[in-house]
């Protein structure tokens, strides 16, 4: 399914700046961007890099001088993305990493289609949990992305993110050390669910639950094929979403500049 053998497929390495304010700081999110996916949603916006597994693939020592590379250029941390289908490749990079000086934060930056027994094994290695909630509905969840069981995994997993690391902390300068932040894509027509999502994170996590709604959902690989997402989102779309958020009790919401919305 996810297209990776006994080497993790990287598809780039970089400081970058579009992440959530905690992360990125004045010297930017150290990113290491994985190729395959263990989710492969129709509409993924690196279509390329999931779906077609684009990148190069690299052995431990590749990955640890990555790591080691992001922190000599003065990265905040060291930010996995879609990391749950090479979890074995990553702590094999970390382990060499740390030994050879690696002191930045640690995050999983993932779909939220993530194993509770395999978040154990992560239990004091990673800092800073960054997971997607990407549908409440189980329907949904099916038609867009082959995997009916995503609403009731991302809750599980979140509870089993929280646990581990509790509220995001910051330090002084507002720099994310430790913590669950959660991310959720707005979707057209409502369709993922954003009220019961952020009403599971209110009553269920913690009303402290940092999120990012985000805005840039625009329609990639081959969303075409469901009329659902074949569209961008329109702005009073966006702020809805906002609005329910608020309205079921989330009230730390990522204040960086959000990523312009085409009205329709």
């Amino acid at each position: 399914m996810c297209g990776t053998g006994n080497r993790a497929i990287v598809a780039s390495y970089d400081p970058h700046f579009g992440e959530e304010r905690p992360l990125v700081g004045k010297n930017g999110s150290g990113t290491i961007f994985f190729g395959g996916c263990n989710l492969l949603c129709i509409f993924c916006q690196n279509y390329d890099l999931s779906h077609e597994t684009a990148g190069v693939e690299w052995s431990p020592e590749h990955l640890s001088s990555a790591m080691l590379s992001l922190q000599k250029m003065g990265c905040h941390n060291i930010n996995f993305v879609t990391p749950s289908h090479v979890v074995p490749q990553i702590l094999s990079g970390v382990e060499q990493a740390i030994a050879d000086g690696l002191r930045l934060p640690l995050v999983y930056n993932s779909s939220g289609y993530d194993k509770v027994d395999t978040l154990k094994l992560l239990d004091g290695v990673f800092d800073i949990y960054m997971p997607d909630f990407k549908f409440w509905d189980s329907e949904v969840a099916q038609r867009l992305c082959k995997a009916a069981d995503y609403p009731q995994v991302a809750q599980e997993a979140v509870r089993e993110m929280h646990r581990q690391v509790g509220d995001l902390e910051t330090d002084n300068q507002g720099i994310a050390r430790r913590g669950l932040l959660v991310r959720h894509l707005v979707l057209p027509g409502g369709v993922a669910g954003t009220r019961s999502i952020m009403r599971f994170l209110n009553n269920e996590i913690s009303p402290h639950t940092y999120v990012n709604i985000m805005a840039q959902y625009r329609p990639c690989g081959e969303a075409h094929r469901d009329p659902d997402v074949s569209r961008s989102i329109r702005t009073e779309e966006y702020e809805e979403a906002l609005d329910m958020a608020r309205q079921e009790g989330i009230s730390r919401l990522d204040e960086r500049r959000r990523a312009f919305v085409l009205g329709w």
